[in-house]
């Protein structure tokens, strides 16, 4: 079973459900696009903005620009996806592991351990030779999910906000320096971060081969961002739940355990009335 990351090597002798999550948040539909360019053979695609998000009221179970859907919604299209309680997966993307982590991270909230992302993404596929098609993905045989108790901690706004500046609670922010200082803000009506709370941009994960660092680097990394505050304390965001999952993934790879995720994130703190905002 593979719980982290796999290989290209290790994936190449591995029966399971391959999932690219390809996407661009400024351009909705460029991820299928990408998708149908060139993807994984045999590999499935998920929509990170209706597959992985749920814009409907009545299923969403969060606010921000990429809202959750209920664990039930979501594990019908894990069924149609063939994907079981017994399934290996493995997610991947082209930008950096950024958008697969999310389709991990889910999983693990439905209870599903069996979960590891692609390391290196289609780029180290391709570079190893390894077997691409093109086009639509071929339909799944669908079967039934089982939704088991989650295996990670989702945080919601009042969750955190009753938390903020104790130190039972340490706030990483992932997104890039400048979305962080409030210099900038794409997405957002609001720029800055939650008050106290640190920055590590998602992308810090990875050498530069684009592969991700060692655990022994990560270690150092993460415990230098820390600075004494334990690492059972963390919750990440970013800006709408997406790219705070490879520091996530990243701390559990480092040895540091599983830390809790604010999906709302930036997007739904800084749209909730009375509540904080930093810059700097």
């Amino acid at each position: 079973m593979y719980t982290t990351l796999i290989s290209v090597e290790q994936l190449q002798s591995t029966t399971a459900v391959i999932i690219d999550c390809s996407a661009d948040l400024a351009k909705p539909e460029a991820g299928r696009q990408q998708f149908e360019e060139q993807h994984i053979a045999n590999a499935l695609f998920a929509d990170i903005n209706t597959d992985l998000s749920t814009h409907d009221t009545a299923l969403a179970i969060n606010g921000g620009r990429h809202p959750l859907p209920s664990q039930e919604h979501f594990a019908k299209w894990l069924g149609s996806c063939g994907i079981s309680e017994h399934t290996q997966v493995v997610v991947y993307d082209r930008q950096g592991m950024n958008f697969c982590g999310r389709l991990w991270w889910m999983l693990k909230w439905c209870g599903h351990e069996a979960v590891a992302v692609l390391d290196g993404g289609l780029p180290a596929w391709v570079a190893a030779g390894g077997a691409v098609a093109t086009g639509a993905a071929l339909p799944a045989a669908p079967v039934a999910f089982m939704l088991r108790e989650p295996l990670v901690t989702l945080k919601h706004t009042a969750d955190v906000s009753a938390n903020l500046g104790r130190p039972a609670q340490t706030i990483v922010d992932a997104r890039a320096p400048a979305r962080y200082k409030g210099e900038t803000e794409p997405f957002d009506p609001v720029a800055g971060h939650i008050p106290g709370a640190l920055n590590r941009p998602f992308n810090s994960n990875l050498n530069a081969q684009g592969f991700m660092k060692t655990p022994a680097e990560l270690k150092s990394e993460f415990e230098a961002l820390l600075v004494g505050c334990s690492a059972d304390s963390v919750v990440h965001h970013c800006g709408s739940g997406i790219s705070a999952i490879p520091n996530v993934l990243a701390m559990e790879v480092a040895g540091l355990g599983k830390t809790a995720l604010y999906a709302g994130s930036w997007s739904e703190w800084c749209n909730t009335p009375g509540l904080p905002c930093a810059q700097g």
